[in-house]
């Protein structure tokens, strides 16, 4: 799927132009270097929502550590969000959420937990998904001290982050010890195998080259064979019941977008309410890499009314 310049939106063209002028071949190496050198960004957004940290021990005695953000005037009857962060499952670090976050808690009141998971270039799956969820339950047990109602857990992100937000909800659901009421997989990554629009795409900011490293990172020794579970590619669930209501949208260049089509329908379906736009000329990310274009500023407001609505709507009690 060859995506040249005359199929991508005319605000985000000349973005488009200047990537494909800088860009050079994906790497491990590279990942790494991205991500070092977001790692001094930490503490950014504090100066705009309080911020705390928070360091959860692992099974293994390691430390996992969490961002938890909310309004500088703290609320009572607030959601709580576990928001997730993309990059492709190898790269990138809590703190470059923050616009995103704003958003959602100005909105709303929410407390966000935003967990530094582990990346794929130092752990394969599951260290992702088993980070996810120790955040999922510090959230659970803790949010009420933020203002949190418990009956209002909900879960996002974009990207790689999107398909953990997928495979969280799956796993969640399988376990039951978390109903969660609302989820936001945003342009999600979520299936290893090639589709129509992954396969050959060669569009700006993610492509097949950098998509098929992604999920060789993630799934190690698995990529590749047939030993996948769905908590690790979403795609691959067989069963898609009782999730929570979902929005999501997607580029219609990007290589996700086959995938996210098809999560869609089948969460459809099996009897989850959803809600969905396709953005005709987008690609990956473009929401975040061209926040002021119109069309981003379309997907933003798209994804804003309906999170106003799931605030006001959707609630899921928890087990006793």
């Amino acid at each position: 799927m060859h995506i040249s310049d005359d199929m991508i939106d005319p605000e985000l063209r000349g973005l488009s132009k200047f990537y494909r002028t800088v860009h050079s071949h994906i790497t491990p190496g590279k990942m790494k270097f991205f991500t070092n050198v977001l790692a001094n960004l930490t503490g950014i957004g504090t100066k705009s929502l309080n911020y705390d940290q928070h360091y959860i021990p692992r099974f293994d005695g390691t430390m996992l550590r969490i961002c938890v953000y909310y309004p500088k005037t703290p609320q009572e009857n607030v959601p709580g969000i576990l928001w997730l962060h993309g990059g492709g499952y190898a790269m990138s670090i809590p703190e470059l959420e923050v616009p995103m976050l704003k958003k959602l808690i100005d909105a709303s009141g929410a407390v966000v937990v935003v967990p530094e998971y582990r990346l794929s270039t130092e752990a394969p799956y599951p260290a992702a998904l088993n980070d996810s969820y120790l955040a999922l339950e510090w959230l659970a047990s803790h949010g009420h001290e933020y203002g949190m109602r418990e009956d209002q857990i909900m879960v996002g992100g974009s990207s790689a982050g999107g398909g953990l937000t997928a495979a969280l909800t799956l796993y969640a659901r399988d376990r039951g010890e978390i109903n969660i009421a609302f989820q936001m997989p945003l342009y999600p990554m979520l299936d290893d195998r090639l589709t129509g629009s992954s396969t050959d795409n060669d569009a700006p900011f993610w492509n097949t080259e950098s998509n098929e490293l992604g999920w060789q990172l993630y799934l190690g020794a698995r990529y590749g064979t047939d030993d996948i579970p769905p908590y690790a590619v979403p795609a691959r669930a067989d069963d898609f019941a009782n999730l929570p209501p979902t929005v999501t949208f997607v580029g219609s260049v990007e290589p996700f977008r086959d995938e996210t089509v098809s999560y869609i329908k089948r969460l459809k379906e099996s009897g989850v309410e959803t809600f969905f736009n396709e953005y005709q000329g987008a690609f990956h990310a473009f929401d975040l890499f061209k926040p002021n274009a119109q069309i981003s500023k379309r997907a933003t407001g798209f994804l804003l009314e309906t999170f106003n609505y799931a605030v006001k709507n959707y609630f899921a009690e928890q087990p006793k």
